[in-house]
């Protein structure tokens, strides 16, 4: 049965696309639904989806990353590629153009490609001349017999030309400016420049271009996880000499992998200091290929692999002694193996501030994005202020909000006698404090005055407890429970 894809056209139902039995039956784009199935009623519609469809042209660019890392989806039917200082890798231009659009049409796929030096030449051709490609210098002779609809107009502008008799792009490319800016408005003529290559007309990749990347391409596809690793070594090993020539080490990796049936696997990988041994990047990749399992399936197996460095920072050059180890490097190691297993959001470091409120006196952020050093030395600040003003010890953890608790103490500033917390009476044994913190008095958060007490029950378990606020103020005070003591 003839197959169309129909969609809301204005305020009619249009044909969007047509396959070859509903073309040969002369069913044609922009025909309306109703005439479509009045002229053939067996027609099989299909309501489209553009999402999808915007889904699928970007794995589709996605894919055509084995070509050159710059590729862009032209929507909604069209993919660019700037194969500029990649078509030799693949036998010159008409290789390359054969051997994408084989590859494309192998997935099945309909294909027209061309190759152009701008874009809007190389749209045009694919379109209107598929199969060529355009010398430089010779985009006019390509674009004059070609319709004006080659040259991306909008279709408003199109009609009103073609009523003018202006069907060609050879009708107006030889015309004065300023009345066809005038009467057609500027965009006719910014087309036409940029396919003339007058005006440049940027290429806005899919993805960022590495500052560093190495491939290997196979003749015959791999699928074992640990040939994938063996790649991954070599290819790290290509990328440590161009970073030690510009005194760089990678922080965050991605490694690509091509399959065979047009997938695209990546996996990422992040190090808490600047990497370049090829030995340590493998060891990260082992543990996240180990970590994903099955979700890097290698069906037919990987034809193209692709290590490329994210993100890169300066290493400044260190000499270690013999007998000496390196406890921060290792430390960092370690980061790196867990956040590879368990993600790198799940792995934190404890960051100290300057406050006095217990809860913001540290923060946990992503370990990978802080160096340990950093840390180190913003904890030495706080043991000389915590050894300089003796405060009293704390519980290891707190709770992630200070818990309400029942308490019955001692005015106005003695500890509690019993309290209920979590539904459960404590008769205090013995308690300690209390040690006043103020709220900032530039901070509107800062709240009211706490006294902190060190309580054991008569049961032995020990409570940091806290009084919010003084008897002697209006508002009544009110007791938190705020960690336990192990």
């Amino acid at each position: 049965m003839p197959l169309a894809i129909t969609g809301k056209r204005g305020n009619a139902e249009q044909l969007v696309a047509v396959d070859e039995t509903a073309e040969r039956l002369g069913l044609r784009t922009g025909l309306a639904l109703a005439q479509a199935r009045a002229m053939h009623p067996a027609l099989m519609a299909v309501e489209e989806d553009p999402a999808a469809d915007a889904r699928l042209l970007a794995m589709l660019a996605d894919w055509c990353q084995r070509y050159t890392p710059l590729t862009a989806c032209d929507a909604p039917d069209g993919l660019l590629l700037d194969i500029g200082g990649c078509a030799h890798l693949f036998g010159g231009e008409a290789a390359l153009l054969g051997d994408i659009t084989q590859r494309l049409s192998g997935f099945g796929f309909a294909v027209q490609a061309a190759i152009a030096d701008t874009i809007g030449a190389a749209h045009a051709a694919a379109r209107f001349a598929p199969g060529i490609c355009v010398a430089p210098g010779r985009e006019r002779g390509l674009l004059e017999p070609l319709p004006l609809a080659a040259l991306r107009l909008p279709q408003q502008t199109a009609g009103l030309l073609a009523r003018l008799g202006l069907k060609r792009i050879n009708d107006v490319i030889d015309l004065p400016r300023k009345p066809l800016a005038a009467r057609f408005g500027h965009e006719l003529l910014r087309q036409l420049d940029r396919a003339l290559g007058r005006e440049r007309e940027p290429l806005n990749p899919l993805r960022p271009v590495a500052a560093y990347l190495a491939e290997q391409r196979f003749a015959e596809p791999i699928a074992r996880e640990e040939d994938v690793l063996a790649v991954a070594a070599r290819l790290a090993m290509r990328l440590r000499v161009l970073l030690e020539r510009r005194g760089e080490g990678a922080r965050r990796i991605e490694l690509c992998l091509f399959r065979t049936d047009g997938v695209v696997k990546r996996v990422e990988a992040g190090a808490s200091r600047p990497l370049r041994d090829p030995q340590e990047i493998r060891a990260l990749f082992a543990e996240r290929l180990a970590a994903l399992g099955d979700e890097v399936d290698p069906g037919f197996g990987f034809d193209l692999m692709r290590l490329s460095v994210t993100a890169a920072e300066p290493v400044p050059e260190e000499q270690s002694g013999f007998e000496t180890s390196d406890e921060t490097v290792q430390v960092d190691r370690l980061i790196d193996r867990l956040a590879a297993r368990l993600g790198p959001r799940r792995i934190g470091r404890l960051v100290a501030h300057d406050s006095h409120i217990p809860e913001c006196a540290a923060t946990i952020l992503p370990a990978q994005a802080h160096r340990g050093a950093e840390i180190d030395d913003g904890w030495r600040a706080f043991r000389r202020h915590r050894a300089a003003v003796a405060l009293s010890p704390r519980p290891l953890r707190l709770f992630a909000r200070p818990e309400p608790v029942e308490a019955i103490a001692m005015v106005p500033d003695g500890p509690p006698l019993r309290f209920r917390w979590r539904r459960a009476l404590h008769e205090v044994a013995a308690a300690e404090g209390p040690e006043r913190i103020e709220g900032a008095w530039w901070s509107e958060d800062g709240g009211p005055a706490r006294d902190y007490f060190r309580i054991e029950d008569i049961a032995g378990h020990r409570f940091w407890l806290f009084r919010a606020g003084l008897y002697r103020e209006a508002d009544a005070p009110r007791w938190f429970m705020h960690g336990l003591f192990g």
